[in-house]
């Protein structure tokens, strides 16, 4: 992924989808901060971009769920 997605998108997207790509989001974010930690990140504004992603879709989930 690594690019900023926009809320306007994911609010089309179903539960399921959301949790699936949550979880997508969480396995990068992960994969990233382990190239960071071995110091094989050029790119290390990617783990504030992937931060922010996982931030958009819980913000989209929860809003879904609670209404």
């Amino acid at each position: 992924m690594s690019k900023k997605l926009a809320a306007k998108d994911l609010l089309w997207k179903s539960c399921k989808e959301l949790v699936k790509l949550r979880n997508a989001l969480r396995k990068e974010l992960f994969d990233l901060k382990i190239k960071n930690s071995i110091r094989a990140l050029n790119q290390t504004h990617l783990i504030r971009v992937a931060r922010r992603n996982i931030a958009r879709v819980n913000q989209v989930l929860t809003k879904k769920i609670n209404s």
